[in-house]
């Protein structure tokens, strides 16, 4: 088997402690080259730009795109442009647009291009999906909040605009809801909370619905301290299903099932491989639309300062 060989773009935290392990125990893969800012090499060349590292490294077949959203879209385009094949960091862009725009060109070049909704891979989530299959929803509640403090010590991006502010984590809630709900969903009121020293929400409450009138309500924050919570509560015809934990953990109508190991980056480069190899994309836009939503329709509202 020919590996792929494989370079990485931004070397920030999400790259060392999920996306370097993750291509390191991939047969698929070979990790050949890295861009960053500060030129951080992590074992292989190291370069400050995308355009000097595939120039250096012309025989690069995929590039997997870790930096902040806002310069996502710019290095990803360079990278199809130049015929490579793509993994995309969630979210794929910074804008609704941004997005559209790379999958048009992944279909232009016949590239893979892969927005890697890496919570959809979370141990629980098909099952979910299986069981809510054929179910009648009543209501469903999202409790998303976690300590910005502990997951992006000193990133200043998440807080600036174009890095989406709590809904970097929260679009993982989203990511979720858009593949084991069986209707699509749509914005229907929001109230976006911004410090008056942010650019971004650091809190946000959200009300969703489908065609068949099902309610989800969205509960996300970015200051919460102790006990962080990823949690969806679907309730139904036949009784509660609780995912927690992001997704790694699932009860129903308060049993535990048995859902297999947590190996959530392990799968999205499983999933990755296979694309490559067949010239495929998997962009799917749904959890950034609602995002974009969210912003388009919410109510903001200014909190005091934020550190």
């Amino acid at each position: 088997m020919q590996r792929i060989k494989l370079a990485i773009v931004g070397l920030g935290k999400i790259s060392h402690d999920q996306h370097l392990p993750a291509i390191r125990g991939n047969e698929h893969f070979e990790l050949v080259a890295a861009a960053s800012l500060g030129g951080e090499h992590c074992g292989v060349p190291g370069f400050t730009t995308l355009e000097a590292m595939l120039s250096a490294v012309p025989d690069i077949d995929a590039v997997s795109i870790c930096t902040p959203p806002q310069a996502r879209y710019a290095v990803a385009r360079q990278a199809l442009d130049r015929g490579r094949h793509v993994l995309l960091e969630k979210p794929p862009a910074a804008t609704l647009g941004e997005a559209q725009v790379l999958v048009d060109e992944a279909v232009r070049q016949h590239a893979t291009l892969f927005a890697s909704w890496h919570s959809r891979a979370a141990p629980a989530v098909p099952f979910a999906e299986e069981w809510l299959r054929g179910r009648v929803l009543h209501r469903v509640v999202v409790t998303w909040k976690e300590d910005v403090r502990v997951w992006h010590p000193g990133q200043i991006w998440i807080r600036k605009a174009g890095g989406m502010g709590v809904f970097d984590p929260g679009i993982n809630a989203l990511s979720i809801l858009t593949r084991i709900l069986p209707q699509p969903l749509l914005l229907q009121e929001a109230t976006l909370e911004y410090p008056s020293n942010w650019e971004s929400p650091v809190a946000a409450s959200l009300i969703l619905g489908d065609a068949n009138g099902t309610e989800v309500r969205m509960e996300l924050d970015f200051r919460q301290t102790g006990v962080q919570s990823w949690d969806i509560d679907v309730q139904t015809d036949a009784g509660r299903l609780l995912l927690s934990a992001g997704g790694t953990l699932m009860q129903v109508n308060g049993t535990a099932v048995a859902v297999g190991p947590a190996r959530e980056y392990a799968a999205v480069y499983e999933q990755f491989a296979t694309l490559v190899r067949a010239h495929h994309i998997d962009a799917d836009l749904a959890p950034l639309r609602l995002v974009a939503d969210a912003f388009l329709g919410g109510r903001r509202i200014t909190v005091e300062p934020f550190d």
